[in-house]
């Protein structure tokens, strides 16, 4: 079983990665789960046509574990997997980790909560899946988003960027959390997916940063108006546009990372070569709208 993390900044495009790389994977005739840790649990919805699923903390909390606690739950059959587990396209299993109720408790914390209940229900032996993708949101804050790479679960994490500062901001930070763990038993460093946002379409940047952090861009993402069409309808292009360009470069990316082995203990930069990244950017996209 392949485990896979993507992690990036919110609104890099992490969800639409990996929900494309786990239909694509689906396609070749694996056996994909895919587990969104985003407590606005969207990030399958493009598998289910834009259909949302219950979260394994909202069905936790239905079935009482405030009151009789998560031991209880399994103990005594309350909750079942088919209750936290959906099919979507080509059969990839999907589950939304959920969050909090709002204003109460920690969205990392729940994090932990639901994967160790998938545990508990033998979701891996059970499902048998070949491959499991994780969809973690933002940066690495708290233990709880950082779960999947702190224990490395994740057998690699892909880093989803932009050429925008924040979001390579963000992937530096990650770069960070994930060279904390790495030799402590945590997950190590797959690469880094540069998907193209915005108007600012700066490889070299990302390739740079890439390098300079011990890693490699394993795979490019343009910016496509299918992809936009196929979120529209709830989709991912494979589903939407599959003899499209675009759903063929997801099936490359797809293989590319299912087959990756070369892995690394990422270095983050300082806060000074931060500033320089920041600066060759802002250089670049004043020079782009003068």
């Amino acid at each position: 079983m392949r485990q896979i993390a993507f992690y990036g900044k919110g609104g890099v495009g992490k969800s639409t990665v990996s929900s494309n790389i786990a239909a694509a994977l689906a396609e070749q005739g694996l056996s994909v789960l895919m587990i969104g840790c985003d407590p606005k649990h969207d990030c399958t919805m493009n598998l289910r046509g834009d259909v949302e699923i219950p979260t394994i903390l909202e069905v936790s909390r239905d079935k009482g574990i405030e009151s009789v606690g998560l031991d209880e739950l399994v103990a005594g059959n309350i909750i079942e997997l088919d209750e936290v587990i959906y099919k979507g396209y080509g059969g990839v299993y999907c589950a939304e980790c959920g969050g909090p109720k709002p204003g109460f408790g920690c969205a990392g914390r729940g994090v932990i909560v639901a994967i160790d209940l998938l545990k508990r229900l033998n979701a891996f032996e059970r499902l048998k899946p070949d491959v499991v993708i994780y969809d973690v949101p933002g940066d690495v804050v708290c233990g709880g988003f950082a779960m999947p790479l702190r224990k490395g679960l994740a057998d690699a994490v892909y880093i989803v960027t932009s050429a925008d500062y924040l979001a390579i901001y963000a992937a530096n930070n990650i770069c960070r959390g994930i060279s904390e763990f790495a030799n402590k038993g945590g997950s190590p460093l797959g690469g880094i997916v540069y998907n193209v946002r915005g108007m600012l379409d700066e490889e070299d940047v990302v390739r740079d940063f890439a390098e300079k952090v011990n890693s490699q861009v394993i795979g490019c993402v343009p910016n496509a108006h299918q992809i936009a069409e196929a979120e529209i309808e709830g989709n991912t292009v494979i589903e939407y546009a599959p003899d499209s360009e675009i759903a063929a470069l997801f099936r490359e990316l797809a293989v590319q990372i299912y087959e990756n082995t070369l892995i690394s203990v990422p270095k983050p930069l300082s806060p000074e070569a931060m500033m320089m990244v920041g600066q060759v950017i802002r250089t670049r996209t004043k020079e782009k709208y003068k």
